[in-house]
């Protein structure tokens, strides 16, 4: 396991090599086709981590909302502390929902299930503050005749990124994030790590080389894991069964190498984690929930989000149409954007771009687009089947590059 950190470094060499070339670890890029190495960090966090506890709960009501009434219009937040959660927001449903046991049960299947741990399901305090929808949003969001002119709850923008660099569309950095940490609560939950608990985040730097504009992921640089565990486990026992178990178990061997570093629980002393230690809020992972910082972001959160909010349905459909531009070899890398206005159900403007990926332009693509997606909210829901309870698996490890979702499986387009 490397210690310390290791710093990029670039140099030139002549002679021995023909050209420019530029080392980066222990790879070559020749100028001469125009590529350029790069570092890139994407994080992820775990199920107990704050903030996307107070996320799962989120859509664990909206889910529950959802399984008894499909047009249920819920915007719920949750706010979590030493002890104590706090549902807040506005929902319109037929649905009677016990929102004790939806948290408590929430918690529960995280793993907090003493207060040692940072929160106890047993005994916390659930605090509700709910309210109806406004009456004018819903008065501006009412559906036509049909059901496909229903209206945006709200302006905003929307972004959906694709690259071919993995079979998920996925840039590899966040995908391995997340995985890392998929992969510590699947061995905490089967016994084979017992001291994991629930709180725990994931970051990964990847050196890439860009041709172009497509990018491909040539090494792990630096990997960080940081978790919740028991007390009085050795910090060496720990590293070396993240390592083992973990590491070498999730990340392809050909990403790493004798100069990739390893921080693995960085802090080196025990930390107690969870809401004991960090408040926690829905809707503040939005970078987690997409793509890891890759491509852009309009600022909008997914989770305690009915449909009718185009901050999630918007986003998946987004996605939609960059993964199937991708997938149909259109282009090798793409981004997608959206816009929309409450009161207006068709989106306000929709751009491409390709990243020099293409051979064909960005008005083609954007032709492409209209001519095999409706985008009007109404359309959206219908087409992606997102009148479902759906919603609690989407909140921990990615909204995308992941089986099961309607939005994840590419249209077949006519161009």
């Amino acid at each position: 396991m490397a210690s310390g950190n290791q710093f990029l470094q670039i140099s030139s060499s002549s002679g021995s090599l023909s050209g420019d070339t530029f080392l980066l670890g222990n790879m070559s890029c020749d100028t001469r086709t125009k590529a350029k190495r790069f570092l890139f960090t994407s994080e992820s966090v775990s199920e107990g981590h704050s903030d996307k506890m107070c996320d799962q709960i989120s859509d664990a009501v909206l889910d529950a909302h959802m399984k008894v009434d499909p047009d249920a219009k819920v915007a719920c937040e949750c706010v979590a502390k030493t002890g104590m959660i706090l549902l807040c927001g506005e929902i319109t449903s037929k649905a009677i929902v016990d929102y004790q046991q939806i948290v408590r049960d929430t918690i529960k299947k995280i793993g907090y299930d003493d207060s040692s741990k940072g929160l106890d399901y047993k005994t916390c305090t659930v605090l509700v503050a709910l309210e109806q929808q406004c009456q004018e949003i819903k008065h501006a969001i009412s559906s036509g005749p049909s059901g496909e002119d229903i209206a945006a709850g709200d302006q905003g923008l929307m972004f959906g990124y694709a690259t071919d660099e993995t079979d998920e569309c996925m840039p590899m950095t966040i995908l391995l994030a997340h995985k890392i940490n998929a992969k510590m609560k699947s061995l905490a939950r089967n016994g084979t790590l017992p001291w994991v608990r629930p709180d725990g985040k994931t970051q990964v730097t990847m050196e890439y080389c860009d041709t172009g504009g497509a990018l491909e992921p040539i090494r792990v640089h630096t990997l960080v894991i940081s978790v919740q565990h028991a007390p009085g486990v050795p910090l060496e026992q720990i590293q070396k069964e993240l390592m083992d178990r973990v590491v070498k178990e999730v990340i392809p061997a050909k990403y790493l190498d004798e100069n990739t570093t390893y921080h693995l629980l960085p802090s080196k002393a025990f930390i107690q984690g969870g809401p004991k230690s960090d408040a926690g809020l829905t809707g503040r992972k939005i970078i987690v929930d997409t793509y890891g910082g890759w491509g852009a972001h309009g600022g909008g959160a997914f989770s305690g989000k009915d449909p009718s909010k185009v901050d999630r349905s918007a986003a998946y459909a987004a996605r939609w149409v960059a993964k199937s531009l991708v997938k149909a070899g259109l282009c090798r890398r793409v981004l997608v954007q959206l816009s929309y206005s409450i009161g207006l159900s068709h989106p306000l403007a929709i751009s491409v771009f390709h990243y020099g990926t293409s051979d064909r332009s960005e008005d083609e693509l954007l032709d492409v687009i209209q001519k095999n997606f409706d985008l009007r909210v109404g359309s959206i829901i219908r087409e992606l089947n997102l009148k479902r309870p759906i919603y609690q698996q989407t909140a921990c490890y990615g909204h995308f590059g992941r089986e099961g979702f309607t939005w994840e499986q590419p249209k077949k387009l006519l161009y």
